[in-house]
Formats: C-alpha cells, sequence, structure tokens
C-alpha cells in the first residue's frame, strides 16, 4: 500500500482504549475527559478483523496503545488472536508499565514480541509530579518483569521538553545504559499547534518517511496524528477505510483541534 507521496504504509497502531491509570500533563488535561462510551469502543473481534484486512493490504508491524492498553480487560485476549494473524511480522505494546509486573508473563505467551515503556523521570518525586500521583517503583518493576518475560528489546520511552540533555532525560539515560536497553526522547508534542518533533533515537517525527495508520479506540482509522483527516471503519467498511486513510495520507503533519492525545495512541 503505497500513499499518493510514495510512501510504503506497513504500520497499524491500535489504541484499544482511551482510558489511563495515570494522568501526565502532556497527555491529558488534570481533570481528565468524559471517556468514550462503552458501545462505541471496538470490540476485540473486531480489531482482530480489521487487523487481518489490513495485514492482507501491506501491515506487518502492529502496535497496541492506549490510553493505557493494560487497563483494558482481556488484552492478553486480543494479543493471542493478533499474534495467530499470519503476515504480522512484529507485534508490539506502548505501555506506562504501572500494571506491567503482573502482565508481563502472559502478554509473553500470549505471543506479544516487545514492549515500549514510558518512563519520562526516575526521581520518585518529580515522578509524580509528571504523572499526577503516579509510583515509578511500580514501572521499574514492570520494566524487571518484561526482561524476564523476554519481551526484547525492551525500549523506554522519556517525553522531554526540548531534548536529552535535561535532567530527567539524563538520569534515564544513564539507568538505560546501567540495564542494557534502548531509550526514545520524543520532544513534548502540542497537537492543536502542530508542535512535534524528530524522535532521538526513533523514527517517529520524520514526516517524509511515515508508514503509519492508527485506529482509534472508537474506530476512526487516522492516516496522520497532526491531522484531523479520519474514517471510520464500521461505516466505510475495513478495506474501503484502508483505502481512503491512505488515500487522504498527507504529506506533512500539520495540526488535530478534535482529539486528545490518550485518544489516538500517540
Amino acid at each position: 500500500m503505497q500513499d499518493p507521496y510514495g510512501r510504503e504504509i506497513t504500520y497499524l497502531r491500535v489504541s484499544v482504549t482511551d482510558r489511563c491509570n495515570l494522568r501526565c500533563v502532556y497527555c491529558m488535561p488534570p481533570t481528565g475527559i468524559a471517556p468514550i462510551l462503552h458501545d462505541d469502543v471496538l470490540r476485540y473481534e473486531e480489531i482482530a478483523a480489521f487487523v487481518q484486512v489490513a495485514v492482507e493490504h501491506g501491515i506487518r508491524k502492529v502496535r497496541l496503545t492506549g490510553g493505557e492498553p493494560l487497563v483494558r480487560k482481556g488484552i492478553a485476549f486480543l494479543v493471542h488472536q493478533l499474534a495467530n494473524i499470519a503476515g504480522v511480522e512484529d507485534l508490539c505494546m506502548t505501555t506506562n508499565g504501572v500494571l506491567l509486573g503482573q502482565f508481563a508473563g502472559e502478554l509473553a505467551a500470549a505471543g506479544l514480541h516487545r514492549v515500549n515503556i514510558s518512563l519520562d523521570a526516575l526521581n520518585p518525586e518529580r515522578f509524580a509530579e509528571i504523572t499526577r500521583g503516579g509510583n515509578v517503583a511500580d514501572v521499574l518493576a514492570g520494566i524487571q518483569a518484561a526482561r524476564e518475560a523476554r519481551l526484547d528489546p525492551v525500549k523506554l520511552n522519556c517525553v522531554v521538553d526540548h531534548d536529552s540533555s535535561e535532567d530527567d532525560a539524563r538520569d534515564v539515560a544513564g539507568f538505560a545504559r546501567r540495564q542494557g536497553l534502548e531509550v526514545r526522547f520524543i520532544r513534548r508534542m502540542n497537537l492543536p499547534e502542530g508542535q512535534f518533533a524528530m524522535v532521538e533515537g526513533g523514527r517517529g517525527g520524520h514526516c517524509e518517511r511515515c508508514d503509519r495508520l492508527r485506529l482509534s479506540s472508537d474506530g476512526w482509522l487516522k492516516p496522520c496524528l497532526f491531522s484531523d483527516i479520519a474514517v471510520n471503519i464500521r461505516a466505510q467498511g475495513y478495506a474501503e477505510a484502508l483505502r481512503q486513510a491512505i488515500a487522504l495520507k498527507p504529506e506533512r503533519g500539520g495540526t488535530c483541534q478534535e482529539r486528545y492525545m490518550h485518544q489516538i495512541g500517540g
């Protein structure tokens, strides 16, 4: 599948829920927002059926996101369904790690290949400030559980204001070196204002080689994070939604006014 600019689309990010057990300052307003209605959320069977069609059209990498994917009940069942779709070469998950200590082994057994874990600070007070009440010890336990479950490579995502020279980022980088983990530094984004940058240590932010589509938990397929363009897979049908989303993929990111970050999956 190629978009109008010749980019091969091989990567699908699937938001399984808009709910989260943290309230990170860069992701959600302090008061939270009204959650998506239960009846509007895609069933696991719908997600698996859509991924099957997407793979038939060239998708090779699938990443589960949220909100926080581990707060959705039975997430390992979905992992098992997706892991058994022929053609899914890379099945991964982005998580804040808080519940990973409980679920890492189950996820690995279900067929998950690897995880990216959010870690914006090691200092407990700073971590609690950024996440509005989170406990960094839970995340560190989740990282250890992921390593023991061999969800390799375990990668860390660290959100920064500007770059990796900041104090919190340097702490995270040092921790990653000591533990033999990979780390990516992601500059804080602003969807309504269209502020984003290339990721240090990763591929995000490179519009000219973007190979991604994003499926929201309520069934909207977005060709670009920084755009309000979206196609409803229930209304259009899976194959047609894919065709339309790819045909509408913009050359570069602009702004997104209609959704918060946690509703799209980053």
